[in-house]
């Protein structure tokens, strides 16, 4: 894989000529801290369910058949999530990562799956792939969403699916046979029982193991048309198969047209859905064309380039955990998904090991990402839009949820709401639609225990920004008793080190800092804003809080 690396790294650097100087020129403020993908604070949000930016519930393409609770559009999109973060909401949370879901045009009608009619409010129902979906905004918006973001150091991860195209309805003709399947289902007993293979009834699956060359749908042709841009569409689709000499697949078709928001928009990730549901070189050869892709956007706008960070992939392998290292099992074959094009799995593991103390979670995670997992990362979460069983259903553990979540080692990922005690239990809802309510506004601005849980994730939110160490680092303990520890991180010339001191008691306390800071050196306490001097290796503080943040006074 380094090799790999390596040599599109090589391949990409006459991208790169002239980079340099133009950055000088008129590049973006840098940022004090590097920021580290493995170290990031990453907020997943539901497009269409987080803001409206005018509170008026738009609806296009006649979607307005009456659909189960919560299975139809909300009214939020790319402005409203603009404009928080103009207001500075994701920088108080210590945000410096956004991941939305879909926002690509989506069929245009409604399906019921046995939970209720249900548009594409999700994302996840493809139409066309080379249009956004009016509902969720336009093209524009999301070039002002991605401009506002990195004047933040926000990065913007998009949501790809490459394994399914959307259901069928009398609105949205089946893709031609060469395209897709309609069946079997999935047993999801075998690999090829996962990959080849429908998840569900009606959901069209992509041939992605296929390399035989097939047309465009004759109703995408005809759809581009009737908007007139059907010559660029084909002049565009006709560079990227002779640059690249792949043959019109159905796998690489949609992996350009993932890759033009890369190019055009500048976006620096991507989260991969339904990953283990496709054949494993889809990916690789996806992860090749976002490298390129994103080498082509920081040559046409060297201004705007943050760093020399490259394009980041996170796969959605569902039930991939942290325990089994690089390898997913299917029971008859093993795959490396980090070889095959990902720097980062989601971690369905965490949930689990968050149920156990600190310690146990911390040198877990510590010792598997600086082993067999070196290099490489995983994504943690708590609750999110699929996930039926999560650590804390009824909001009764906010705060610890937080404290856990925000200093594992790892990515964290929170999904919009766990910061507020967003309510995952909807009555009236079916399925995965109690875990898709809209973002609650209301109660953060009026809730004093909404605030307070607010306010807790904010001050741990921003020491892990502030601290690559926490997610990319070294963990070790340092006494059990208060439970302290340090986080140590080092890359090339840059260094960075924490302590970290939890559940402790309120008022006075001595925290040992272990060899981590050494006497006399001023620490602040980010929790309490207070500073204290290092003497015979402890600190002391005198707080109302029971947590203990500290950092090198600068």
């Amino acid at each position: 894989m380094k090799k790999q690396a390596l040599a599109i790294t090589l391949a990409l650097s006459s991208l790169f000529c002239g980079y340099t100087n133009a950055q000088k020129k008129g590049s973006p403020k840098k940022e004090t801290t590097p920021f580290v993908w493995e170290g990031a604070n990453l907020y997943f949000l539901l497009t269409d369910r987080f803001n409206d930016d005018n509170n008026k519930k738009e609806i296009y393409f006649d979607r307005t058949k009456t659909t189960g609770k919560l299975r139809g559009f909300e009214g939020g999109n790319i402005k409203g999530i603009t404009k928080k973060i103009e207001e500075g909401y994701f920088t108080k949370l210590g945000i410096n990562a956004i991941w939305l879901t879909p926002i690509v045009e989506q069929i245009h009608d409604g399906v019921d799956e046995g939970t209720g009619l249900s548009y594409g409010f999700h994302g996840y129902w493809a139409k066309d792939w080379t249009a956004l979906d009016p509902n969720f905004g336009t093209k524009k918006d999301l070039a002002e969403l991605v401009k506002k973001a990195h004047a933040k150091g926000i990065r913007i991860v998009l949501d790809g699916v490459i394994n399914h195209t959307g259901p069928v309805t009398a609105n949205d003709p089946v893709w031609p046979s060469e395209w897709v399947r309609t069946s079997p289902q999935c047993d999801y007993k075998t690999f090829e029982g996962t990959t080849a293979c429908t998840l569900v009834a009606n959901l069209p699956d992509v041939k992605t193991e296929s390399e035989k060359e097939v047309a465009l749908p004759p109703f995408l042709i005809e759809k581009w048309k009737k908007e007139g841009r059907y010559e660029k569409e084909m002049a565009s689709l006709d560079a990227f198969f002779k640059r690249t000499g792949y043959p019109r697949a159905p796998k690489y078709y949609i992996i350009k047209w993932l890759t033009d928001y890369i190019v055009e928009f500048g976006i620096d990730g991507y989260r991969a859905d339904t990953v283990k549901h496709t054949d494993e070189k889809v990916w690789a050869a996806f992860q090749k064309e976002c490298n390129y892709a994103f080498g082509v956007w920081k040559k046409n706008n060297p201004s705007k380039v943050l760093d020399n960070n490259s394009f980041y992939t996170i796969a959605e392998v569902y039930n991939y955990g942290i325990s089994a290292g690089q390898e997913f099992d299917f029971g008859d074959k093993k795959i490396n998904y980090y070889q095959n094009g990902f720097n980062n799995m989601i971690n369905f593991e965490f949930k689990w090991d968050a149920q156990k103390d600190y310690e146990f979670i911390f040198s877990k995670y510590s010792s598997k990402l600086n082993d067999e997992l070196q290099g490489y990362s995983v994504l943690n979460y708590l609750s999110s839009h699929d996930d039926g069983g999560p650590f804390d259903a009824k909001r009764e553990k906010t705060i610890e949820s937080g404290t856990k979540l925000l200093l594992s080692p790892g990515i964290s990922q929170v999904y919009y709401g766990d910061e507020s005690g967003r309510s995952l239990v909807i009555e009236g809802t079916q399925g995965d639609a109690t875990l898709r309510s809209f973002m609650n506004w209301k109660a953060i601005k009026t809730n004093p225990e909404t605030q307070k849980t607010l306010a807790h994730w904010q001050k741990l939110g921003q020491f892990r920004k502030n601290h690559p160490a926490i997610g990319a680092g070294v963990h070790k303990q340092i006494s059990a008793t208060p439970y302290t520890f340090s986080r140590y991180f080092s890359n090339g010339n840059f260094t960075d080190q924490v302590v970290i001191a939890l559940d402790v008691n309120l008022g006075a306390k001595e925290i040992p800092v272990g060899t981590i800071f050494a006497d006399g050196t001023l620490l602040r306490d980010a929790y309490s804003n207070q500073e204290a001097k290092v003497t015979n290796g402890k600190v002391s503080i005198n707080s109302n809080f029971t947590f203990v943040l500290l950092e090198a006074k600068k």
